[in-house]
């Protein structure tokens, strides 16, 4: 079980776990108020991880370890580059607002964030059930850490309880989902659970039963509704940079864990996990738009815009079987890691921009905040409103070619139904179109409330810069990437 393959597969979460231990070490003897030793080293450590696992997802290889419970695959291999390099980034952005804060006492900040990203590591390769939910609960409990990080802040300390006690309800659901598909097929093997499905011979009520639990798990770490209230107060809540932190790269996880267990373990069941999806992206879609018109605070604001786009990516996931029949499965599984691909590169740009408006002592987080942006920062300015163009679905932006591509599976079912939920996604992002274009109004017509000089460090800004180009390239182009997704999934439910 523990032969040299097995090994040889999980390189890069070895790395991670050693690295995050070393650095934790070493950052007891360093003096630098920014940590500048703990930051180079995490940073190196996470580049050399990206670049392995870009290595093995060029190589379109897939490797079974550990007696199954590990599977790199392609699709597994790029969210996991895409997953590093999304933390590597939220750490180039926001070192210089956690620094001002006192948030960098320790190397906390660092050693938390590879501790939570060897838990995404776990969840994307996992093949087994337990193997899902340690990845889960690693990255979780990390994330709990990370809200309430500014130990002396009383809103963060709220919004950790909160996370911390719907997390908690979140994963009973998902286990106790997972322990009665285990009684029912008497396998923790989500291969195994597959085979034992597809013979027909188990009972339909108590897989049923145990998949409602599964379903709500998922639903709830991928923030959609009903299980959404923890989204606007963890955002709001929770320092900036954390904010990035729990709402981008995870949401790569959350959807290779949604992939490995209804797609890979549950496919057999399809007509029903996506009537129950259909119902959450419906009512995420409603929620998340209409309740984002009345937010006055922008970072709540893009939290219920999570919860719309999260919507979205459902939408995908709900089209890749027609009549149990997986046809259109790469088309569609394809399309829904694409808009989850490109949301996180929108969220990574719009919270850049957050921080870097924000400064000691101030929050700048109020939309208000960014009146008369252009005045002051043309720059930054334009930036926010490509991520909010992108966001909206407006072209030539990214964001445009995610939505179009996500439709364009479902309605490819040639469902009425679908067909229909296709109208009303189109009708609800024009009401969201509605919130985004309102910051931008306030960015570059108001006038501006303050004129404190807006400076970053070069690093930052060029970051910042690539990735808002990023936004605009992809969404020209957006061939490659969508090659790229289509066919990592297409080898994934080859293998």
């Amino acid at each position: 079980m523990f032969d040299k393959l097995s090994l040889l597969a999980v390189i890069p979460e070895a790395i991670l776990l050693v690295m995050a231990c070393v650095i934790l070490l070493v950052d007891l003897s360093v003096k630098s108020a920014k940590r500048g030793t703990t930051y180079g080293l995490t940073m190196l450590t996470l580049a050399v991880v990206v670049a392995l696992e870009a290595a093995s997802a060029t190589s379109g290889q897939t490797v079974y370890a550990f007696g199954n419970m590990v599977v790199n695959d392609a699709m597994g291999h790029w969210l996991k580059c895409f997953a590093g390099v999304a933390v590597m980034v939220t750490l180039v952005y926001g070192r210089d607002y956690a620094s001002s804060r006192d948030m960098l006492r320790g190397g906390d900040l660092f050693t938390l964030s590879l501790f939570s990203l060897l838990g995404m590591f776990v969840m994307i390769s996992g093949n087994n059930f337990l193997g899902v939910y340690m990845g889960l609960e690693l990255l979780t409990l990390s994330s709990y850490a990370l809200v309430a990080l500014r130990r002396d802040h009383a809103v963060s300390t709220e919004a950790a309880m909160k996370y911390f006690v719907l997390g908690s309800l979140a994963s009973g659901l998902l286990l106790y989902g997972m322990s009665m598909l285990y009684g029912a097929t008497g396998t923790l093997d989500l291969s195994g659970v597959f085979k034992a499905v597809s013979t027909g011979q188990i009972d339909h009520q108590i897989l049923i039963f145990g998949l409602v639990f599964l379903v709500a798990g998922l639903a709830f770490k991928l923030g959609v509704v009903p299980f959404h209230m923890w989204i606007p107060d963890v955002y709001q809540g929770a320092p900036t940079v954390i904010t990035l932190m729990v709402g981008g790269a995870p949401k790569l996880a959350a959807f290779a864990v949604m992939i490995r267990l209804l797609v890979e373990g549950l496919s057999p069941l399809a007509v029903d996990w996506q009537q129950m999806l259909m119902v959450l992206s419906v009512a995420s879609l409603a929620v998340g738009n209409l309740a984002a018109i009345a937010q006055t605070n922008l970072k709540r604001m893009l939290a219920f815009s999570t919860i719309s786009h999260m919507g979205f990516v459902l939408i995908g996931m709900m089209s890749g079987m027609v009549h149990g029949h997986p046809e259109a499965a790469g088309n569609a599984y394809g399309s829904s890691m694409f808009y989850v691909v490109s949301y996180v590169l929108t969220t990574l740009a719009s919270f850049g921009v957050i921080l870097l408006l924000s400064r000691d002592g101030f929050e700048s987080e109020e939309i208000a905040d960014f009146a008369g942006l252009n005045q002051r920062n043309p720059l930054y300015a334009a930036i926010m409103a490509l991520c909010l163009f992108s966001l909206a679905g407006i072209p030539p932006m990214v964001g445009f070619y995610a939505k179009l591509a996500v439709l364009q599976a479902l309605v490819s079912t040639g469902e009425t139904s679908s067909i229909a939920l296709a109208v009303y996604a189109v009708l609800m992002s024009l009401i969201g179109a509605f919130y985004y274009l309102r910051v931008i109004k306030v960015m570059y017509f108001d006038a501006p409330t303050s004129n404190a000089p807006l400076t970053s460090a070069i690093d930052v800004r060029a970051v910042l810069t690539l990735n808002a180009a990023l936004l605009l390239g992809l969404g020209l182009l957006p061939g490659g990437l969508m090659s790229l997704c289509a066919d990592a999934v297409t080898k994934m439910l080859a293998s």
